[in-house]
Protein backbone atom coordinates (compact mmCIF):
# COMPACT_ATOMS: atom_id res chain seq x y z
CA UNK A 1 0.00 0.00 0.00
CA UNK A 2 1.39 3.51 -0.91
CA UNK A 3 1.05 6.91 0.27
CA UNK A 4 2.18 9.99 -1.77
CA UNK A 5 3.45 12.34 1.31
CA UNK A 6 4.40 16.48 0.22
CA UNK A 7 6.72 18.77 1.58
CA UNK A 8 6.35 22.10 3.45
CA UNK A 9 8.41 24.94 3.70
CA UNK A 10 12.35 24.75 3.89
CA UNK A 11 12.14 21.89 0.12
CA UNK A 12 12.53 25.75 -1.72
CA UNK A 13 15.66 25.76 -3.90
CA UNK A 14 17.14 28.43 -6.43
CA UNK A 15 15.95 27.37 -10.55
CA UNK A 16 13.39 25.21 -8.96
CA UNK A 17 10.98 23.83 -11.52
CA UNK A 18 13.21 25.37 -14.14
CA UNK A 19 13.99 21.66 -15.45
CA UNK A 20 10.79 20.78 -15.29
CA UNK A 21 9.63 23.72 -17.35
CA UNK A 22 11.78 22.87 -20.21
CA UNK A 23 11.16 19.25 -20.57
CA UNK A 24 7.36 18.80 -20.19
CA UNK A 25 4.43 20.68 -22.37
CA UNK A 26 2.72 19.43 -19.01
CA UNK A 27 4.73 21.40 -16.87
CA UNK A 28 4.77 24.54 -19.03
CA UNK A 29 1.18 24.81 -18.83
CA UNK A 30 0.62 24.73 -14.89
CA UNK A 31 3.56 27.00 -14.52
CA UNK A 32 1.57 29.46 -16.98
CA UNK A 33 -1.76 28.76 -15.61
CA UNK A 34 -0.31 29.30 -11.75
CA UNK A 35 0.76 32.46 -13.01
CA UNK A 36 -2.60 33.87 -14.12
CA UNK A 37 -4.17 32.36 -10.61
CA UNK A 38 -1.92 34.07 -8.91
CA UNK A 39 -1.52 37.55 -11.17
CA UNK A 40 2.46 37.68 -11.12
CA UNK A 41 4.73 35.87 -12.31
CA UNK A 42 5.91 33.42 -9.87
CA UNK A 43 7.47 31.54 -12.62
CA UNK A 44 10.52 33.91 -13.26
CA UNK A 45 10.72 33.88 -9.52
CA UNK A 46 10.75 30.61 -9.11
CA UNK A 47 13.59 30.09 -12.07
CA UNK A 48 15.34 33.29 -11.66
CA UNK A 49 15.33 34.58 -7.83
CA UNK A 50 17.74 34.52 -5.65
CA UNK A 51 17.61 31.81 -2.33
CA UNK A 52 16.19 35.32 0.03
CA UNK A 53 13.11 35.80 -2.75
CA UNK A 54 12.32 32.20 -2.52
CA UNK A 55 12.64 32.17 1.48
CA UNK A 56 9.68 35.32 1.39
CA UNK A 57 6.34 33.06 2.76
CA UNK A 58 4.48 34.44 -0.01
CA UNK A 59 6.33 33.29 -2.54
CA UNK A 60 7.63 30.05 -0.60
CA UNK A 61 4.23 28.40 -0.45
CA UNK A 62 2.62 28.86 -3.84
CA UNK A 63 6.51 27.56 -5.05
CA UNK A 64 6.63 24.60 -3.31
CA UNK A 65 2.54 23.93 -4.08
CA UNK A 66 3.29 24.38 -7.76
CA UNK A 67 6.70 22.03 -8.00
CA UNK A 68 4.95 19.10 -5.75
CA UNK A 69 1.89 19.71 -8.23
CA UNK A 70 3.37 18.98 -11.40
CA UNK A 71 5.73 16.55 -9.64
CA UNK A 72 2.63 14.48 -8.59
CA UNK A 73 0.99 15.21 -12.84
CA UNK A 74 4.23 14.22 -14.68
CA UNK A 75 4.42 11.26 -11.95
CA UNK A 76 1.31 9.78 -12.74
CA UNK A 77 1.26 7.31 -9.77
CA UNK A 78 -1.97 5.24 -9.91
CA UNK A 79 -4.32 4.21 -7.05
CA UNK A 80 -2.87 5.98 -3.61
CA UNK A 81 -4.02 4.24 -0.65
CA UNK A 82 -4.04 7.88 1.40
CA UNK A 83 -2.27 11.54 1.37
CA UNK A 84 -0.32 13.44 3.58
CA UNK A 85 1.33 16.77 3.62
CA UNK A 86 3.37 18.64 6.08
CA UNK A 87 2.20 21.54 6.91
CA UNK A 88 1.62 23.75 3.73
CA UNK A 89 1.94 20.44 2.17
CA UNK A 90 -1.62 19.48 3.04
CA UNK A 91 -3.01 22.30 0.53
CA UNK A 92 -0.92 20.16 -1.82
CA UNK A 93 -2.43 16.67 -0.87
CA UNK A 94 -5.71 17.74 -1.08
CA UNK A 95 -5.72 18.76 -4.49
CA UNK A 96 -4.03 16.15 -5.59
CA UNK A 97 -6.30 13.68 -4.19
CA UNK A 98 -9.20 15.49 -6.35
CA UNK A 99 -10.69 17.28 -2.87
CA UNK A 100 -9.78 20.60 -4.49
CA UNK A 101 -9.27 21.80 -8.19
CA UNK A 102 -5.66 22.97 -8.61
CA UNK A 103 -6.74 26.58 -9.15
CA UNK A 104 -8.41 26.66 -5.37
CA UNK A 105 -5.99 24.65 -4.00
CA UNK A 106 -3.45 27.82 -5.54
CA UNK A 107 -5.82 30.35 -4.37
CA UNK A 108 -5.92 28.97 -1.08
CA UNK A 109 -1.99 28.64 -0.77
CA UNK A 110 -1.36 32.49 -1.60
CA UNK A 111 -4.34 33.37 0.95
CA UNK A 112 -2.61 31.33 3.52
CA UNK A 113 0.90 32.35 2.97
CA UNK A 114 0.02 36.43 2.92
CA UNK A 115 -2.23 35.48 5.95
CA UNK A 116 0.91 34.47 7.90
CA UNK A 117 3.03 36.73 6.94
CA UNK A 118 0.52 39.87 7.54
CA UNK A 119 0.66 37.91 10.89
CA UNK A 120 4.50 38.20 11.58
CA UNK A 121 5.50 41.17 13.59
CA UNK A 122 8.70 42.12 12.88
CA UNK A 123 11.09 40.22 15.96
CA UNK A 124 7.83 39.65 17.77
CA UNK A 125 8.19 35.39 16.94
CA UNK A 126 10.47 32.80 15.81
CA UNK A 127 11.08 29.01 15.85
CA UNK A 128 14.27 26.81 16.80
CA UNK A 129 14.57 23.36 16.03
CA UNK A 130 15.21 21.08 18.86
CA UNK A 131 17.38 18.14 18.46
CA UNK A 132 18.89 14.68 20.91
CA UNK A 133 15.59 15.20 22.81
CA UNK A 134 12.37 13.46 23.73
CA UNK A 135 9.28 14.51 22.35
CA UNK A 136 7.61 14.87 26.16
CA UNK A 137 10.57 16.15 27.61
CA UNK A 138 10.37 19.14 24.74
CA UNK A 139 6.70 19.70 25.96
CA UNK A 140 8.05 19.67 29.81
CA UNK A 141 9.98 22.31 29.20
CA UNK A 142 8.00 24.23 26.71
CA UNK A 143 5.27 24.26 29.51
CA UNK A 144 7.93 26.38 31.76
CA UNK A 145 7.19 29.44 29.44
CA UNK A 146 3.60 30.62 28.80
CA UNK A 147 4.83 31.96 24.88
CA UNK A 148 6.68 29.20 23.69
CA UNK A 149 5.39 25.82 22.16
CA UNK A 150 6.14 22.69 20.26
CA UNK A 151 5.02 23.34 16.49
CA UNK A 152 6.51 19.89 14.69
CA UNK A 153 7.19 17.11 16.03
CA UNK A 154 9.06 15.86 12.83
CA UNK A 155 10.79 12.58 14.19
CA UNK A 156 12.03 11.04 17.17
CA UNK A 157 14.74 13.43 18.97
CA UNK A 158 13.79 16.42 15.98
CA UNK A 159 11.14 18.98 17.58
CA UNK A 160 10.70 22.26 16.47
CA UNK A 161 9.46 25.04 18.93
CA UNK A 162 7.68 28.09 18.29
CA UNK A 163 7.12 31.45 19.94
CA UNK A 164 8.15 34.66 21.57
CA UNK A 165 11.49 36.09 19.96
CA UNK A 166 11.99 37.81 23.53
CA UNK A 167 12.38 34.20 25.03
CA UNK A 168 13.49 31.80 22.52
CA UNK A 169 17.15 32.32 23.18
CA UNK A 170 16.51 31.53 26.87
CA UNK A 171 14.58 28.83 25.87
CA UNK A 172 17.32 27.66 23.55
CA UNK A 173 20.02 27.68 26.72
CA UNK A 174 17.35 25.16 29.10
CA UNK A 175 17.22 22.34 26.52
CA UNK A 176 21.34 23.11 25.65
CA UNK A 177 21.93 22.35 29.35
CA UNK A 178 19.74 19.50 29.48
CA UNK A 179 21.79 17.64 26.32
CA UNK A 180 19.83 18.82 23.43
CA UNK A 181 20.94 20.96 20.11
CA UNK A 182 19.02 23.91 20.10
CA UNK A 183 19.56 25.53 16.50
CA UNK A 184 17.60 29.15 15.62
CA UNK A 185 15.68 29.11 12.15
CA UNK A 186 15.53 31.93 9.94
CA UNK A 187 11.94 31.82 9.30
CA UNK A 188 9.14 34.59 9.15
CA UNK A 189 7.50 34.30 12.75
CA UNK A 190 6.25 31.84 14.97
CA UNK A 191 4.47 29.35 12.41
CA UNK A 192 2.23 27.18 14.26
CA UNK A 193 1.49 29.24 17.09
CA UNK A 194 -0.70 31.33 18.74
CA UNK A 195 1.16 34.10 17.00
CA UNK A 196 -0.53 33.01 13.60
CA UNK A 197 -3.96 33.44 15.59
CA UNK A 198 -4.51 36.93 13.64
CA UNK A 199 -4.02 35.16 10.41
CA UNK A 200 -6.91 32.33 11.30
CA UNK A 201 -10.31 33.71 11.14
CA UNK A 202 -8.91 35.20 7.98
CA UNK A 203 -7.97 32.15 6.13
CA UNK A 204 -11.01 30.57 7.64
CA UNK A 205 -13.15 32.62 5.48
CA UNK A 206 -11.40 31.65 2.54
CA UNK A 207 -11.45 28.09 2.86
CA UNK A 208 -15.01 27.70 3.93
CA UNK A 209 -15.90 29.66 0.87
CA UNK A 210 -14.08 27.21 -1.07
CA UNK A 211 -15.64 23.99 -2.90
CA UNK A 212 -14.05 21.10 -1.39
CA UNK A 213 -14.66 17.08 -3.03
CA UNK A 214 -14.68 14.32 -0.93
CA UNK A 215 -10.76 12.86 -1.77
CA UNK A 216 -10.11 10.30 -4.08
CA UNK A 217 -8.19 8.24 -0.58
CA UNK A 218 -7.83 9.23 2.74
CA UNK A 219 -5.91 12.28 3.56
CA UNK A 220 -4.02 12.01 7.28
CA UNK A 221 -4.48 15.45 8.98
CA UNK A 222 -1.84 17.27 10.78
CA UNK A 223 -3.51 18.56 14.27
CA UNK A 224 -4.79 14.98 14.94
CA UNK A 225 -2.74 12.54 12.72
CA UNK A 226 -5.62 10.73 11.65
CA UNK A 227 -6.87 9.87 8.56
CA UNK A 228 -10.41 11.90 7.24
CA UNK A 229 -12.43 11.75 4.10
CA UNK A 230 -15.06 14.37 5.65
CA UNK A 231 -15.22 17.52 4.08
CA UNK A 232 -16.17 19.69 7.10
CA UNK A 233 -13.90 18.20 9.50
CA UNK A 234 -11.02 18.71 6.58
CA UNK A 235 -11.95 22.33 6.49
CA UNK A 236 -12.21 22.59 10.42
CA UNK A 237 -8.53 20.72 10.32
CA UNK A 238 -6.94 22.70 7.99
CA UNK A 239 -8.13 26.29 9.73
CA UNK A 240 -6.48 24.94 12.99
CA UNK A 241 -3.32 23.91 11.88
CA UNK A 242 -2.27 27.20 11.78
CA UNK A 243 -2.17 27.50 15.24
CA UNK A 244 -1.78 24.11 16.02
CA UNK A 245 1.42 21.53 16.40
CA UNK A 246 2.72 19.35 12.85
CA UNK A 247 2.28 15.98 14.59
CA UNK A 248 4.14 14.63 11.33
CA UNK A 249 5.55 11.58 13.92
CA UNK A 250 2.36 10.49 14.69
CA UNK A 251 0.56 10.70 11.46
CA UNK A 252 3.46 8.65 9.62
CA UNK A 253 3.28 5.85 12.91
CA UNK A 254 -0.92 6.44 12.23
CA UNK A 255 -0.01 5.40 8.73
CA UNK A 256 2.14 1.89 9.16
CA UNK A 257 -0.40 1.27 11.39
CA UNK A 258 -2.35 1.43 8.96
CA UNK A 259 -0.16 -1.20 6.28
CA UNK A 260 0.95 1.60 4.63
CA UNK A 261 4.25 0.41 3.39
CA UNK A 262 5.28 2.67 0.70
CA UNK A 263 5.83 6.33 1.05
CA UNK A 264 6.73 8.41 -2.27
CA UNK A 265 7.53 11.96 -1.92
CA UNK A 266 6.17 14.44 -4.65
CA UNK A 267 8.21 18.15 -4.84
CA UNK A 268 11.43 19.43 -3.90
CA UNK A 269 14.25 17.93 -2.48
CA UNK A 270 13.97 15.00 0.03
CA UNK A 271 12.86 16.04 3.51
CA UNK A 272 9.87 14.20 4.42
CA UNK A 273 11.86 10.65 3.11
CA UNK A 274 14.34 10.99 5.57
CA UNK A 275 11.81 11.92 8.50
CA UNK A 276 10.01 8.80 7.80
CA UNK A 277 12.98 6.43 7.70
CA UNK A 278 13.80 7.94 10.92
CA UNK A 279 10.63 7.28 12.20
CA UNK A 280 10.98 3.74 10.79
CA UNK A 281 13.70 2.12 9.03
CA UNK A 282 12.06 -0.60 7.63
CA UNK A 283 9.68 1.26 5.44
CA UNK A 284 10.27 2.01 1.98
CA UNK A 285 10.64 5.41 0.90
CA UNK A 286 10.46 7.10 -3.29
CA UNK A 287 10.45 10.14 -4.27
CA UNK A 288 9.26 12.37 -7.48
Amino acid sequence: MKALIFPGQGSQFEGMGKDLYESSERAKSIFKNSNNILDFDITDIMFNGSIDDLKKTDITQPAIFIHSYICYELGKIKNPSAYAGHSLGEFTALTCSGSLCFEDGLSLVLERARAMNDACSEDESTMAAILGMGDNEVIKICQDFDDIDPANFNCPGQVVISGSSRNMSKACDIFKSNGAKAIPLKVGGGFHSVYMEPAKSRLEDAIMSTNFQKPNAPIYQNVDSKKNEDIELIKQNLVKQLTSPVLWTQTIENMINDEIDLFIECGPGRVLQGLVKKINRKISTESI
